[in-house]
């Protein structure tokens, strides 16, 4: 099969196109057909050699998140069959024609491809930290980073809860915030005065999507770090900070990509690109300059 490969870490140059074995389904796993495989901020780090507690054997196929139509079942997986579409993550590399996935969940017939690829980390991540931090009707959420892709489902799902979302991004990005149905903010110095100014009655919680350094200005807005949670500042630890990370998500995730369905929850796709442009992809990635979801088509 087709797949993008890297057998040393380095720059995107390292990123090669190449036939390699087709992946089986094991036990407990379902091998997909990929349609479509998102490009995320970690695969680029991973590949610079910059996550080694998460580095991968050689030759490494990036990528986790994808959206298939599966064409093997493993012994002992239940609920799924041949022909099912579904999305998830995947254990063997996304960037393929084939991948591996134990964490899924079925795909709606009338949901994006593209879409479906781009869902599961950000729902997964969102969901998790909004339930860790309790929030809910009438609560005041702060939300760093609100314009990513992340921090964007972030802000639907926290204003369908009830909640008010302050968010924070560039000014560009005010305009897409409110349509979600935020109260932005432009990040930077004199942040805790603009906040306070867009919420005079305090914020009730924070949820930091950017790991941009606002962890200190928040835990002074609070009044403390007991419902500030990161999935992304370094600092966390050193600040009392709690530092949420992954966590197997499964079949729940039928449940939002319905709502993606029906058009109540909406996730940017900054571009669709054939699997051969996996460098051009990363590139953009790691400019921060996307405006969106990337997405590769094997």
């Amino acid at each position: 099969m087709k797949a993008i490969t890297y057998t040393e870490f380095g720059g995107p140059e390292v990123l090669r196109l190449a036939e390699v074995d087709e992946p089986h389904a094991g036990p407990g796993q379902v091998r997909l057909k990929v349609v479509a495989a998102a490009v995320n901020p970690l695969d680029y780090k991973i590949r610079n050699g910059w996550r080694p507690q998460i580095a991968p054997p050689f030759p490494a196929i990036p990528g986790v998140e994808a959206a298939g139509v599966v064409d093997e079942v493993g012994e002992g997986v239940t609920g799924v069959a041949v022909g099912d579409e579904v999305l998830g993550w995947t254990v063997t590399g996304a960037y393929a024609e084939h991948a591996l996935a134990v964490d899924f969940g079925p795909k709606p017939a009338d949901l994006d491809w593209d879409l479906a690829a781009a869902l599961p980390v950000a729902v997964e991540t969102s969901v998790r930290v909004l339930d860790a931090l309790g929030v809910g009707e009438g609560d005041t959420l702060l939300l760093h980073g609100a314009a990513g892709v992340t921090g964007a489902v972030g802000v639907q799902l926290a204003v369908a809860r009830g909640a008010t979302v302050i968010g924070t991004a560039s000014p560009g990005n005010h305009d897409y915030l409110r349509s979600l149905g935020a109260i932005p903010v432009a990040y930077g110095t004199g942040l805790a005065d603009r906040v306070r100014e867009a919420a005079p009655q305090g914020i009730d919680a924070v949820y930091d999507a950017a790991g941009a350094g606002d962890l200190e200005v928040s835990i002074d807005l609070l009044s403390g770090t007991d419902r500030i949670i990161t999935i992304a500042d370094p600092k966390a630890a050193e600040l009392g900070v709690t530092f949420s990370g992954p966590a197997p998500f499964g079949s729940r995730l039928g449940e939002y990509a319905r709502l993606a369905a029906d058009g109540k929850l909406t996730v940017r796709i900054a571009q669709s690109l054939p699997l051969e442009d996996a460098a051009k992809a990363q590139e953009l990635s790691a400019s921060g300059h996307a405006a969106g979801k990337l997405v590769l088509r094997p």
